[in-house]
């Protein structure tokens, strides 16, 4: 059983509290209606719906505007006429013609002429030339003409002139007998000036008198009245009278402590239920995913994330646009930096926490549960981004054949409904595309490895890799067979072979630094024949904190700087402590100068990385290479490392030890079998 310690107290109250955030920022008071309608849809209610209360049947938002658009229409603009300014034009008139064109023009037929044709102009309005454009745009065809005592009477907008208009017609429409010649002498455009002009203010009044006239309801539902029977079709009109029976019930609400009180409540337990139950899950079955509470912090982050956008969809009644929400990356990234049955898990809490503020719940789990699992399970080896973005199409598909499916078995065929959820997937596609790239952020705010940046990091054509094998070609060549024997026994225990690989290449970077004091760069020449012991064991020891340094340098991840620094343990420089103690042997040793800084190994790879980074230098001085010698090296290197106590931190058993040894030895005959000897060509 597994021990109950300090950190999973912390990941249940984590938990706890989690739930308790979430049933505050539930839309509580907007649930007091209990069905989800969607028309051209089957009621999915329990049974025949009938009127609890008689209420009116509210007009949709869309109906409403309809209605106000065609008021806007319809309403006939008010214009307001200057009786003023054709009396003063006519008179104008009489006395330029008493004072100068009677003496000049004898026929007063020309007198009466002009002003009749004045009389009748101002009589029926003479209006600015950008005015009757935008009548002639508007194609209004009458208006409301207000006189001075705001009486209105209904003038069409074609009597209306402009001056250019009036002037060719007093010049034109000369009668005949009479000459247009001594028309024009006149000037008409002196007596014509604009007398009509838009009243703006009448006609808004009138249109917003109107607009509070309208009706907002459209008929009557009596109490008792049925309304739908379950299994039937939603219709337009069926639709508008369930919208109504939800908008009074949540106006007749009273949203008071003693109503809100007991939903959250069991808002709370069934969330607390399902958050627990996943508790329960890692304690007893993934135990060291809650001994770090970074682990638990981060599912409940993610969790809380995507409860905060179906509540904020919940709240706008954005309805099916809930399934615009890539809730499979939920399993994507939980898969990336753990297994696939902890992804299972937090995925499915997830979505059931979702399913208490979205329209048809049932649909919805369903639906996101074979998405989920087609997802994890897409993803059971996942090496490249590559993936993730093909895993993301084969959702896209998975999703649209399931909301068809339900069409077809609740509805019975295709319609408008499926064409729009292929809009909302679609948004889904492209927001599950981008999850590899939060997978770079995670792993830089968690201190997570993916597989896929173990991949990238075991590439050797990376510049660490790179530099050592141009700087430290011997020590590159040690690393590639450390990790070619690590991930071998990691494979064989069930360890992580990718994060040991990856390990193995850098734990030795730090020799960059000083490589011709390690032996697989060596030539003719050892520097530490010019060095004391100590001095020796300071040399080889300080490629660990290089090591570190570097890596820290290059943005390495913390657990690729966990092999740097624990590769060598709390062991010791052996060599160079035997020395000094030869040369010193009435002494007493300072044995902290020959000891690595540490720490010992704590996890199956960092222990498998010590035992074949020890495997392999030391393989090296073998003179013979027979099978039994190699095993039997191999069971003296590592028994002395046990014996050491350098494995006490790690969760290696002695069955995993044996295995690790039966692999090595298996590894090490295959490195080191006999070669045949090619003949020489005689002649």
């Amino acid at each position: 059983m597994t021990q109950f310690k300090t950190t999973h107290l912390y990941a249940l109250l984590t938990f706890i509290f989690l739930a308790l955030v979430i049933t505050l920022l539930s839309p509580h008071d907007e649930e007091t209606f209990q069905y989800q309608v969607v028309e051209g849809r089957p009621w999915m209610g329990e049974e025949l719906l009938v009127a609890p209360f008689t209420f009116p049947i509210y007009k949709s938002d869309e109906m409403i505007q309809r209605e106000r658009d065609s008021v806007r229409q319809t309403i006939l603009p008010y214009y307001q006429i200057d009786t003023i300014t054709g009396s003063k034009m006519l008179r104008k008139w009489d006395d330029d013609w008493s004072a100068k064109w009677s003496r000049e023009v004898t026929d007063e037929a020309y007198y009466f002429y002009m002003h009749n044709y004045l009389k009748e102009l101002y009589r029926n309005g003479i209006i600015e030339e950008e005015i009757a454009s935008k009548l002639r745009q508007e194609d209004v065809l009458e208006v409301k003409l207000l006189s001075a005592d705001q009486v209105s009477r209904l003038t069409p907008a074609t009597l209306f002139s402009t001056p250019m208009e009036a002037y060719q017609q007093a010049t034109e429409r000369v009668p005949q007998g009479m000459s247009k010649s001594i028309v024009r002498k006149f000037d008409p455009s002196k007596y014509i000036e604009v007398n009509v002009y838009p009243n703006e203010a009448k006609t808004q009044q009138v249109i917003d008198d109107e607009l509070r006239n309208l009706s907002k309801s459209m008929g009557v539902v009596q109490k008792g009245e049925r309304i739908i029977g379950k299994g039937e079709i939603v219709s337009p009109h069926q639709y508008d009278i369930l919208q109504s029976l939800r908008r009074v019930t949540e106006e007749q609400r009273d949203s008071n402590l003693r109503q809100v009180l007991p939903m959250s409540v069991g808002t709370f337990l069934i969330i607390a239920s399902l958050l627990v139950g996943l508790w329960f899950f890692l304690f007893y079955y993934r135990p060291k995913i809650v001994k770090e509470y970074k682990n638990t912090l981060f599912l409940s982050l993610l969790i809380l994330i995507y409860a905060i956008l179906t509540i904020i969809f919940a709240r706008m009644d954005l309805g099916a646009w809930v399934y615009a929400i890539p809730f499979v990356s939920v399993a994507i990234l939980v898969r990336t930096f753990f297994e696939s049955r902890t992804a299972v898990y937090v995925f499915l809490t997830t979505v059931l926490i979702c399913a208490l503020y979205v329209p048809f719940p049932l649909e919805f789990v369903v639906i996101q549960f074979v998405a989920g699992m087609v997802a994890v399970f897409s993803l059971r080896s996942l090496s490249s981004r590559a993936q993730i973005i093909r895993a993301t199409f084969l959702i896209f598909v998975i999703y649209n054949v399931m909301t068809c499916s339900y069409s077809l078995m609740t509805g019975g065929a295709l319609g408008s409904n499926d064409l729009s959820n292929l809009l909302y997937f679609s948004f889904n596609l492209i927001f599950n595309m981008f999850s590899y790239l939060l997978i770079y952020l995670i792993e830089r705010s968690f201190g997570y490895v993916s597989n896929i940046t173990l991949v990238e990091l075991s590439d050797v054509n990376r510049p660490l890799p790179r530099q050592l094998s141009e700087q430290a070609p011997g020590t590159f060549q040690h690393s590639m067979q450390v990790a070619l024997l690590a991930s071998e026994a990691a494979t064989a225990i069930g360890a992580d072979a990718r994060l040991v690989r990856a390990g193995a290449v850098y734990h030795d970077i730090g020799k960059m630094r000083n490589a011709a004091y390690f032996t697989e760069n060596q030539g003719a020449i050892n520097p530490h024949d010019q060095l004391t012991p100590t001095e020796s064991a300071a040399v080889i020891i300080k490629h660990v904190t290089d090591g570190l340094a570097m890596a820290q340098k290059h943005n390495l991840p913390q657990a690729i700087q966990d092999f740097i620094r624990m590769h060598h343990g709390r062991g010791m420089t052996k060599y160079f402590y035997t020395q000094y103690c030869n040369e010193h042997p009435d002494e007493t040793v300072d044995v902290d100068k020959f000891t690595y800084p540490g720490p010992n190994p704590n996890t199956k790879e960092t222990g498998i990385l010590m035992l074949a980074d020890a495997i392999e230098a030391s393989s090296r001085s073998l003179k013979d290479l027979s099978k039994e010698t190699l095993i039997a090296h191999v069971n003296k290197i590592i028994d002395s490392i046990v014996a050491d106590g350098l494995l006490n931190d790690t969760p290696l058993t002695f069955r995993d030890i044996q295995t690790i040894k039966d692999v090595f030895a298996e590894k090490l005959a295959t490195i080191y079998h006999s070669r045949i000897a090619y003949p020489e060509l005689k002649r």
